[in-house]
């Protein structure tokens, strides 16, 4: 995957978002895209590797269309300033937990899991983490799950990694509020994050990079998943 390439092309479009712009420059934004879809083959291939579940996947299946939809946005801008692929075994718009892969200038990223629930998963969620909570524990309180996303309470999405995005400033509603790990009733998702520098996926190194950092995070997405299959 020619990284430069890539991002050198979401520099410029980040800097010159307009549609004249974009026609003008259109041989550039296929090389890009062809060159993203070849690194997201292979993503696709590293995780099949110790994910079966992926194994029906194809390119098209995980990645975005690079067009905004502006209806509902203050934003108008018409292009994208990044690529991202989203590998789950159920697609794209699923409850189902799966790896995404985020590409951008400053902001490249891995992350993975369950990025929004409603109110009866995340409770079922909730009361099977109790219910088995030594599991749970070995798969979130593990040093290589620490590793990639132990961060501080108050991580955001510009964190540099952390799990969960969202959580309530108190124990959710019906659940035990001296619960000893109730830090994790809390959490609104289950999405583990971790970014990495430009320079990430640069040759063909950055597969077992990422490859390290999803198996971290598996068991947890496994977890959730268990729960969350039953409601899909």
């Amino acid at each position: 995957m020619d990284t430069k390439r890539i991002l050198g092309f979401l520099q410029d479009v980040a800097q010159n978002n307009n549609r004249e712009w974009f026609h003008a420059h259109r041989s550039e934004y296929d090389a890009a895209r062809e060159e993203w879809e070849r690194g997201v083959a292979q993503a696709l291939e590293r995780i099949v590797s110790f994910d079966a579940s992926v194994g029906n996947l194809g390119v098209k299946d995980c990645t975005y269309r690079f067009y905004r939809d502006t209806r509902f946005s203050p934003d108008k801008s018409p292009y994208k300033n990044h690529f991202g692929a989203y590998i789950c075994a159920k697609g794209k718009k699923a409850l189902r937990g799966g790896y995404y892969v985020h590409m951008e200038p400053g902001q490249c990223l891995l992350a993975v899991g369950s990025y929004w629930l409603p109110t009866n998963i995340l409770t079922a969620c909730r009361n099977e983490l109790m219910a088995n909570e030594e599991e749970w524990l070995r798969c979130v309180e593990n040093p290589s799950f620490r590793k990639y996303f132990d961060a501080p309470e108050d991580a955001s999405w510009e964190s540099p990694q952390g799990f969960g995005l969202e959580k309530l400033k108190t124990c959710p509603a019906g659940f035990p509020r001296d619960y000893k790990y109730v830090n994790y009733l809390r959490l609104k998702n289950y999405c583990a994050w971790h970014r990495v520098g430009d320079d990430f996926f640069e040759g063909d190194a950055w597969l077992d990079g990422m490859e390290r950092v999803f198996r971290a995070a598996k068991p947890m997405m496994d977890f959730m998943n268990a729960v969350i299959d039953d409601y899909e």
